[in-house]
């Protein structure tokens, strides 16, 4: 019953939600930029990744010389 109750607010809450309206010296057709962080998640995950492989490559060739 508590899962349904959160569900209905959830779905029927948005409908109550508005965006900031324009002020006096805005221009609603300025274009919004999606850029403000994206290029570093995308190097953070490029370094991450090349990490990952680097390790990966060590740990084989440590344990290839193990044996």
């Amino acid at each position: 019953m508590k899962k349904l109750i959160l569900l209905l607010t959830l779905t029927f809450g948005s409908f109550l939600l508005y965006a900031q309206p324009p002020g006096p010296g805005d221009d609603p057709d300025t274009p919004v930029p999606f850029d403000g962080g994206l290029s570093l998640i995308i190097a953070a995950g490029v370094g991450y990744g090349a990490k990952k492989a680097y390790d990966a490559k060590k740990k084989k060739q440590t344990d290839a010389s193990e044996k």
